[in-house]
């Protein structure tokens, strides 16, 4: 799954390399399916999300070589995930007039995180069909699924969430799908506020392959990083430093090893889990990309 993203900036002088750059970016996704594009409603932006950051130099090469675009792009950035920490009971109601007609839904929900493990949205009713119909209780998860991708911290995607609904009420003639769908999007982020939201960051499990008389530097240099020493083995004359290491802390890692070691050592990474940033670090991420942590538990 994707972990880092360049947010490419407006920087075209027509509605032809926008059309140019969209047919680009398609093209490029039904090759590869670990590269992810979106659009940014607020700021225009194009965001491309992929699985490093050769992978994403490799894409931004192509887009400038093969198909002759001229982009202004963003430093790669982390591709952080949210999560709720407390189960937080909420009632909503949404009544609206428009057009003509009024729309209605009353819903009660428990929302909070899920058990460990657990991916996604999981979603219970307790309310019978007879009380709610079917396809009702349908939109209030379909509402929650929809939530699920953007956090109230900073907008990201929220790692799991357990949602309950627990009673519901409805009007045969003033209800509807639409109505539900919004009532779920309305509790999700009333609830999230409450249930101190936390920022989560990719952590790497990383291994290091060096000569023996570089481990100290190298290990050295992985602390700084806030990493985690996990092991080491000897393999001939060489050791390999096996860590889990926050992506946040690995940009440009490539070049600082070969500095370290003379080029004599060799790394590779992959996601092992997300976990929770220090909230000095999420305080300062938060300000510098969206500029308010209010919210941050």
């Amino acid at each position: 799954r994707p972990w880092l993203l360049h947010r490419f900036r407006k920087s075209f002088r027509s509605q032809e390399d926008i059309e140019r750059l969209d047919q680009a970016l398609l093209k490029l996704t039904e090759e590869d399916p670990t590269f992810c594009v979106r659009q940014d409603k607020d700021s225009g932006q194009t965001i491309v999300s992929g699985m490093g950051e050769l992978h994403l130099e490799i894409i931004t090469d192509r887009l400038s070589r093969e198909f002759k675009l001229d982009i202004n792009k963003g430093e790669p950035q982390v591709a952080y995930k949210e999560a709720i920490t407390k189960t937080i009971r909420h009632h909503e109601v949404f009544e609206k007039d428009g057009g003509g007609k009024r729309l209605f839904a009353d819903i009660q929900v428990e929302i909070g995180p899920a058990e460990k493990g657990k991916q996604g949205l999981i979603f219970e009713s307790i309310v019978s069909n007879d009380k709610l119909p079917r396809t009702y209780i349908a939109a209030v998860e379909r509402g929650f699924r929809n939530a699920l991708n953007s956090g109230v911290l900073a907008g990201f995607p929220l790692e799991n969430l357990k949602v309950k609904l627990l009673e519901a009420t409805y009007h045969p003639s003033d209800s509807e799908e639409l109505a539900f769908e919004v009532a779920a999007q309305k509790s999700f982020r009333a609830c999230c506020e409450q249930a101190a939201p936390i920022l989560l960051e990719p952590i790497m499990k990383t291994e290091v392959i060096s000569p023996d008389e570089y481990t100290g530097e190298i290990i050295a240099d992985l602390n700084k990083r806030r990493g985690q020493i996990e092991g080491m083995d000897s393999r001939a004359d060489l050791k390999t430093i096996k860590a889990k290491v926050p992506l946040a802390e690995q940009f440009g890692y490539v070049t600082v090893l070969r500095s370290l070691t003379s080029g004599r050592a060799s790394s590779t990474m992959e996601v092992s889990h997300y976990a929770e940033v220090p909230r000095n670090i999420a305080v300062t991420e938060l300000k510098k990309v969206f500029g308010r942590v209010d919210l941050l538990k």
